[in-house]
């Protein structure tokens, strides 16, 4: 078993006091140095293996409700920017509880970068702790499970350890716990803007040849941005818009988005909407909880991870096509295969536990993966799946589908 009894590094700032504390719902008590914002939060803590796209991960909705700890051990050295966050709901700042990094934040070094990081997570209101063994840390995730945790941040180095003890231990979890309503839109809106371009930033296309509503259970940006770059005009309504309304918009698709949480919890209003625009016909994706719900809908069941899966380097099997593509992902909860009913085919396919990656529906224009097709960060090896919900929208309109790559 992994020693975390101390999982402090040598620390590489100066101070004779440590500024922060990371504390397990066990009762393990970490100590580092506090960056971001002063005070404390409560979460479950998760691992992120991405070396690179920390803005993005940190503004990324399905975050709500997690601490992130970081095993690529340079995190803040490019800086923060105005054009990669990911979240659309700029009202709701960051759903995420807190970061865990190992190295200082050193001064950004990026031709893009217009605020050092440290600033930033203090303006979003997120915690941070530096000088952690994150490999300690990140070992004692996949050998026990993602533990709930608070972290806080007090500049005087004074903490009540035992009530940060006794908070850790009474957080409830992600099991059961419906997060939407944190990051959801609150009013519908149209979406324009395209992928972004080397040299050029991020363009507008007003003109999209089919329209698709976007139901917002935790949107990012990117995915907007893949659809309208695939040939979409776009409009996105709160989680809890129903069938109803979504269909007195005349979309030619629907899509099911990503976001935080426990599904189940958030399929209690939104599952029965979903069942009722599958039964109109009408082509469907969904990405990420979006996946989740629509197995639901469909007559399956998910469950809670052991560590879920949090990273830029996972590889996954698409069986429509035989091919492995390296892609992003962000979840703490799964589809159950053995529960899929008849009509319900597996598509894709974790290739580092086999868990399940995506499914459509048998005779119908729907289809949904737990993967992260629009990156940001990570490979774009995904992207085709965008093309594809293009194409089932050009089919139903009596047109020929065009290649996917």
């Amino acid at each position: 078993m992994t020693d975390i009894a101390n999982l402090r590094e040598p620390p590489p700032w100066t101070e004779a006091v440590t500024t922060a504390r990371l504390v397990l719902a066990d009762g393990t008590v970490i100590e580092g140095r506090g960056l971001g914002a002063t005070g404390s939060a409560v979460g479950e803590v998760c691992f992120n293996t991405a070396m690179t796209g920390y803005q993005e991960i940190l503004t990324d909705p399905s975050y709500a409700g997690q601490i992130i700890t970081f095993t690529f051990p340079h995190i803040g050295n490019v800086g923060s920017n105005l054009e990669d966050t990911e979240t659309s709901n700029l009202a709701a700042l960051s759903g995420v509880r807190g970061a865990v990094l190992r190295a200082d934040i050193t001064n950004p070094s990026n031709y893009r970068a217009v605020e050092h990081f440290d600033q930033w997570l203090k303006a979003r209101g997120i915690v941070a702790i530096a000088g952690i063994d994150t490999r300690a840390l990140t070992a004692r995730i996949r050998e026990k499970g993602m533990p709930n945790a608070v972290i806080a941040h007090e500049p005087s180095g004074r903490f009540d350890v035992e009530a940060l003890k006794r908070e850790a231990a009474a957080w409830p979890g992600l099991l059961g716990l419906d997060l939407v309503p944190e990051v959801t839109s609150g009013q519908s809106y149209s979406w324009d803007e395209a992928l972004w371009k080397w040299g050029a930033g991020y363009s507008r296309k007003p003109d999209g040849e089919f329209h698709v509503v976007a139901l917002d259970f935790g949107l990012k940006r990117n995915i907007l941005r893949c659809l309208v770059s695939a040939g979409c005009k776009v409009t996105v309504v709160p989680a809890t818009t129903t069938a109803d309304d979504v269909m007195a918009r005349k979309p030619d698709g629907v899509f099911l988005s990503n976001g935080p949480g426990d599904p189940a919890a958030t399929g209690i209003y939104a599952v029965p909407e979903i069942k009722k625009l599958i039964d109109t016909g009408v082509p469907m994706f969904g990405i990420c909880l979006g996946h989740q719900m629509l197995a639901l809908a469909a007559g399956g069941k998910t469950r809670k991870m052991h560590q879920g899966h949090h990273g830029a380097n996972h590889p996954v099997k698409d069986h429509t096509t035989a091919k492995v593509e390296i892609v992003s992902m962000n979840h703490g909860f799964t589809v159950d295969r053995d529960t899929l009913p008849a009509g319900v085919e597996e598509t894709h396919v974790s290739l580092f536990d086999g868990t399940n990656c995506g499914i459509r529906l048998a005779g119908k224009p729907v289809f949904s993966v737990q993967h992260h097709p629009e990156a940001s960060p990570g490979p774009q090896d995904s992207h085709y799946l965008f093309r594809r919900f293009v194409n089932h929208m050009r089919v139903a309109s009596g047109r020929q589908p065009e290649p996917e790559r």
